[in-house]
């Protein structure tokens, strides 16, 4: 419920000021036209009921001002509808599963890190279609870009080490993500790439895809994962169990640097899941999706509601005062 003229609520302040009238003019004391030497006979008559009716009179008429007030007020049913267009982003995530991404040094280890951020991510977004490629020694889609975030984030929990033979083709990474999105109509073309190695297979130099990337007005955010110097990795022994040996961590930071740079995108290092989830969070700062909002608003007088019933009860006030009472609520 709105109002179209709230102002015409001041007028309520003459309700007590009416009240105060009323009271007044019946303790206004003016002199008894009969006069009795006692009252004692009179306490057993029993009332009129006309006694009583005199009292509704400025009930009656108090009830009618409030309400026509309310009326000159304007009461409004407001219904509001809202049309949303969105300029989406499509987007790619492009995540290494070679082996080593099972080292530790982020917890629990970086490629459960690596989905559990980017389900995060997901979450975030709106109106975005998102993709999601894998890739070791060689690449390929696991979801193309789609609205279905559910679909996303339960077929980024089935990623896992072994979809594809080992090794680090970070071009063809790159590659099997511009496939996805250089036949897209969407003003914001963007490739998220995780790795935590140097490219050492697949038949791209991941240099070369990073031109295609700018060719087709893709921005490549590329984010090199793991700690600097060593990090513990899992080796499962047969007869002593599993055991932790510390592997160097070689990250080819030259060549991510330079493929985010001609693309237009970005390089981070994150050497712990806070760094991680923060890199996460720039990048979703910096793809924001303008969402254009036109809303419709549409009012339902319901004054006619309030002033029939203020008339109703002036007019019951009238025949109370005039024919039941006979009593005019304001005389010389």
């Amino acid at each position: 419920m709105s109002w179209a003229n709230p102002e015409y609520f001041w007028l309520l302040i003459l309700i007590p000021i009416f009240a105060v009238y009323l009271l007044w003019k019946h303790f206004s004391g003016k002199s008894a036209s009969l006069t009795f030497s006692s009252l004692n006979r009179l306490q057993g008559i029993s009332g009129n009921y006309r006694a009583w009716l005199v009292w509704f009179t400025p009930l009656l008429y108090t009830a009618a001002y409030a309400l026509i007030v309310v009326a000159l007020a304007r009461p409004q049913l407001q219904n509001t509808t809202v049309e949303r267009f969105a300029d989406g982003i499509d987007m790619v995530i492009s995540i290494d599963i070679s082996s080593s991404m099972l080292a530790e040094d982020i917890k629990p280890n970086r490629l459960i890190a690596a989905k559990e951020v980017a389900a995060d991510f997901i979450e975030k977004r709106e109106s975005d279609r998102i993709g999601i490629n894998v890739f070791a020694r060689e690449s390929f889609t696991v979801v193309p870009p789609t609205l279905d975030y559910t679909l996303l984030k339960n077929m980024l929990e089935t990623v896992d080490l072994g979809m594809v033979r080992d090794g680090t083709a970070i071009g063809m990474g790159i590659a099997t993500a511009i496939n996805r999105l250089r036949d897209s109509e969407a003003e914001s073309k963007v490739i998220i790439l995780l790795t935590d190695g140097m490219n050492n297979a697949g038949e791209i130099d991941p240099v070369t895809a990073g031109e295609m990337a700018a060719t087709f007005g893709i921005r490549i955010y590329a984010i090199g994962i793991g700690t600097r110097g060593t990090a513990p990795y899992p080796i499962d022994d047969p007869i002593f169990g599993r055991r932790y040996q510390n592997v160097p961590v070689n990250i080819d930071e030259e060549m991510l640097e330079h493929i985010a740079s001609i693309t237009g995108g970005k390089y981070w290092r994150a050497t712990d899941l806070e760094e991680f989830i923060e890199v996460y969070n720039e990048i979703d700062r910096l793809e924001t999706t303008e969402i254009e909002e036109i809303i419709y608003v549409d009012y339902e007088d319901r004054y006619p509601l309030y002033l029939l019933s203020g008339l109703g009860f002036l007019l019951l006030g009238f025949l109370n005062e005039r024919f039941l009472t006979r009593s005019p609520l304001f005389h010389p």
